[in-house]
This record gives C-alpha cells, sequence and structure tokens, in this order.
C-alpha cells in the first residue's frame, strides 16, 4: 500500500535541516547568488528578515545534482570547485575553475589540474545550472538569462580583480592573485533526463563591469523598497512565487483576494498606463496566434523530421473512443444491475422551453468569471 509519508517521517525534513545548515544558507554578506532581483538582493543587504518559508525542494535537489556532478569533476580532472571569491561588496562560491597549463604552472604540482584548460580558452569560469524539462526548450534555443549571465560575470570578475579569497583550505590559491580569466561557460543539466548543453562566451570587461554596477547600485537605495522590483509577482513569476521575501515585495491586498499587483496602481494615470499596456499586449498576442495560424496550415502535410534549427513531429491523430451506452445497458441488464436513471438537465431544459415554461434557477456560492473589456474611449 503506498502512502504519502507524515511530515515527521519525509526525508525532507532532515535535508531543509541540513539545507538550512550550509555556510551558505547562514552566509549574511551579499551573494553573487543573490543577483537575481533588485528589491530581493536589497533585502537581503539591509539584513531584512525573510517573511515567507518557500518550498526549497526543488533547489535542494539542484544542490545535490550539483554537489555530485562537482566531485566527479575535481576526482577526475582536478578542477577547482566550489571555491570562494570576495570583496568587500559581494562574495560568492564559484562552481568550477579551470586553470590553463601556465597558471597551473604557479601552483605546487600536487594541486595542479590533471587536465588543464585548452591554452585557447585559458583559464576557464564554469556555473551549472539544473533545469527541469518543462523549461529545456527554452534554454536550449535562447541559452542564459539576464540574471544568470549577471551572476558568471560577477564570479569571473571578483575573480579576475581580486583573486581567490584568503580563507582557510584555499590560501595557495589566494596567493595567486588575481588571476587572468578568458572564458566563461554556462552548463545547462536536464534534471529530468540528464541532457546537456553548454554556452561558452569570452570574458567581457565591458560586461563585468555592468555586473560590479549592479550590485555597487544597490547601496545607493535608501530603503528596500526604493529597490526596483525585478519580475511580475507572484503568479506571473516562479521567482516571486518562491522568493522568501514575497510578502514583504508583494503586501496583502485591499481588499483581500485581488491580484497582488494591483500595488503597482496608484492613480488614473497608472490605469491609464496598464490599459495602454493591455491593449499593445493583445494586438501583440494576436498577429502572433496569427503567425502561428498560418505556419499550421502551411505544415499541416509536413512529414517528421528536423527542418534548419527545428524538429518536427506529430502527436495525436489517433481514432476517439467513446463509452458505448447501448452495450453498457445491456450488460446491465444481463447481470442484473439497475441502470442508473440520472436527470438530463439539457432535455428537461429544453422541453420546458418548447412548453413555454420558465426555466427556475436557484443561485449558488459559485460566481461567474470575472473579465474585463477593454475598449476605444469616446472621441466627443
Amino acid at each position: 500500500m503506498l502512502t504519502a509519508p507524515a511530515p515527521d517521517r519525509s526525508l525532507w525534513q532532515a535535508a531543509r535541516e541540513v539545507d538550512d545548515d550550509r555556510p551558505r544558507s547562514r552566509q549574511t554578506q551579499l551573494g553573487a547568488s543573490d543577483t537575481t532581483c533588485q528589491r530581493r538582493a536589497a533585502y537581503r543587504l539591509a539584513g531584512t528578515a525573510p517573511s515567507d518559508d518557500p518550498d526549497k525542494r526543488a533547489a535542494m535537489l539542484g544542490t545535490y545534482i550539483h554537489e555530485g556532478l562537482l566531485h566527479a569533476a575535481r576526482t577526475r580532472f582536478g578542477w577547482l570547485v566550489e571555491t570562494s571569491v570576495a570583496d568587500h561588496l559581494i562574495r560568492g562560491h564559484i562552481d568550477a575553475v579551470q586553470l590553463d597549463e601556465a597558471t597551473a604552472r604557479l601552483l605546487p604540482k600536487r594541486l595542479r589540474p590533471q587536465v588543464p584548460a585548452d591554452p585557447a580558452d585559458g583559464v576557464t569560469v564554469e556555473d551549472i545550472k539544473t533545469k527541469s524539462t518543462r523549461v529545456w526548450d527554452r534554454v536550449v534555443r535562447y541559452g542564459a538569462t539576464a540574471a544568470e549571465l549577471r551572476q558568471l560575470y560577477t564570479y569571473a570578475r571578483l575573480l579576475h580583480t581580486a583573486g581567490f579569497e584568503d580563507v582557510p583550505g584555499q590560501r595557495h590559491l589566494a596567493k595567486l592573485g588575481p588571476v587572468p580569466v578568458r572564458t566563461l561557460r554556462l552548463r545547462f543539466v536536464n534534471r529530468d533526463n540528464g541532457d546537456e548543453v553548454i554556452q561558452e562566451f569570452g570574458y567581457d570587461d565591458w560586461e563585468a563591469e555592468a555586473a560590479r554596477w549592479w550590485v555597487e547600485r544597490l547601496h545607493d537605495y535608501p530603503t528596500p523598497e526604493d529597490a526596483p522590483r525585478d519580475f511580475d509577482g507572484p503568479g506571473l513569476s516562479t521567482v516571486c512565487d518562491h522568493c522568501a521575501f514575497r510578502s514583504l515585495c508583494w503586501p496583502p491586498t485591499d481588499p483581500p483576494g485581488v491580484a497582488p499587483q494591483t500595488v503597482l496602481v496608484h492613480d488614473d494615470a497608472d490605469r491609464a498606463a496598464a490599459l495602454a499596456d493591455y491593449v499593445r499586449g493583445h494586438e501583440i498576442a494576436r498577429r502572433g496566434e496569427a503567425i502561428k495560424q498560418l505556419a499550421r496550415k502551411k505544415l499541416d502535410n509536413a512529414p517528421a523530421g528536423i527542418y534548419g534549427p527545428n524538429q518536427l513531429s506529430w502527436t495525436g491523430g489517433n481514432p476517439v473512443t467513446e463509452p458505448n451506452v447501448e452495450a453498457m445497458v445491456d450488460l446491465h441488464e444481463d447481470a442484473g444491475i439497475p441502470v442508473p436513471m440520472v436527470p438530463d438537465v439539457g432535455a428537461m431544459t429544453r422541453n420546458l422551453l418548447a412548453a413555454g415554461l420558465a426555466i427556475p434557477e436557484r443561485t449558488t456560492t459559485a460566481t461567474t468569471r470575472r473579465s474585463i473589456n477593454v475598449t476605444a474611449a469616446p472621441t466627443h
């Protein structure tokens, strides 16, 4: 018999406690992984206590995959994994650093990587991101998000300008001083099936300084609430849905039950701007749907296969089955089972209408769906 475990018997209870004890979970200084949203980073920087306790199971699974893969890379390749970098503004832990041969020679022989980076790549800084199949196609098509690139550039710039942090366990690395980073790499791993794709590019000073400016700007906001929100809020962004500051950033609404995004509207000017956005979005969606419909019609007879950067496959097209009511009645009668006599609301409604009688109705606790209707304002 399969049953869901009680909370006190679930392995997630132990996993959550271990995760809460990790140095990163107890870190008070702003971390590179906090550079996702300005408002959330500002809360971290101010030392604000979290207002929510989001579900962290998916994140913890990602952590376990990280640990296993990085342990293998350190064991077999001699990569430097989970090394820390920091300055007075921010700190972080780099998933993997691959030293080139020239830089590795500056270390004692026993500490040099067994598989140095390709000379053409130079010193490489790598960040591993685990993703679900649900978003995998977007990752393959479009690569890293702006926040993921910013996090990687934050790591790389700290290493490039300050070197490894001088802490126990890596003091020999700190003696290298600033390390000339040449290549950045994002390795995406599908946590559902193990698929792997790599996005690689050269270190860019301008992008690195832009990431640094993002961090510096956080110190200019008088309070965390003055920092802008970088995502659209609960229900529209999974980042917001799983944020530890969700209730602080998106406070309860008045009246309760309306969308949390209503806090963004303060006056008629805000309402006019939102209506303009709605009309513009509707037109973009209408045009996009027209493009999709035409393309779908053109492909209706196309065989499955790879065409340019896209792969076409088909699902469906199978015979549709439905219950055979007559056969079920026969089986009921043969087995001596009473045939259910359920009132046919549709048939009774049609009968009453045909007889010129009103349809009796009663009020329920349910409400109709609230729909928005936007039309052009009168010109007179």
